[in-house]
């Protein structure tokens, strides 16, 4: 499994597939194990690196949402790579048209940072009572903090998305949100 995921990381640097930075993957991997968590539904998972970290045991099941073909073939392989069949279900789909009734213990948002929000407000009803919602890149390389380093147009407008989900994550009254300058910025999410 450590040939693989080395394997997975020098992939992913090498074609500019964004993975999570390695201290916030570990925060994830304590988290589950932590809190007992055995269902996660995860929205983004470019090549499955992360679905197969979350796996740190084999009562855990992992339901994983992709919309890019080949990213999604990907993870397919590197799941088949990781025998991990029987605990990941991957899903070929945008997960705003994702229809899913099942409830979990963690929802992992860590895709398209311009819908956060959206993202949020429609999987919300997925998460058993005392679940969890956590985010990634919500630092997105430092920007968050500091504008003044945008170089472009469009990154300040995602930056900019990025900080209203910030807000509201803060404004939420059904929900409260810690946030850890880990990784690239993770804000965990429950219930009130």
């Amino acid at each position: 499994m450590v040939h693989l995921l080395k394997e997975m990381e020098d992939f992913a640097k090498k074609n500019k597939v964004p993975i999570m930075l390695q201290d916030g993957i570990e925060f994830l991997e304590q988290y589950i194990k932590d809190n007992n968590i055995k269902t996660i539904l995860e929205i983004g998972t470019a090549i499955g690196y992360s679905a197969i970290r979350m796996c740190v045991n084999k009562n855990i099941r992992v339901v994983t949402i992709e919309r890019d073909k080949q990213r999604y073939e990907e993870a397919l392989e590197n799941i088949k790579k990781a025998s991990l069949e029987n605990q990941i279900s991957v899903i070929f789909e945008d997960a705003l048209d994702v229809n899913i009734e099942e409830k979990f213990d963690l929802i992992f948002i860590d895709a398209a940072k311009s819908q956060y929000i959206k993202f949020f407000e429609k999987f919300e009803k997925n998460l058993n009572k005392d679940g969890s919602i956590i985010s990634d890149n919500l630092n997105f390389h430092g920007l968050t903090h500091h504008k003044e380093r945008i170089q472009n147009r469009n990154t300040r407008q995602l930056v900019n998305k990025i900080n209203k989900y910030i807000e509201f994550l803060k404004e939420n009254k059904q929900f409260k949100t810690t946030f850890y300058d880990i990784g690239d910025g993770i804000g965990v999410t429950r219930r009130v």
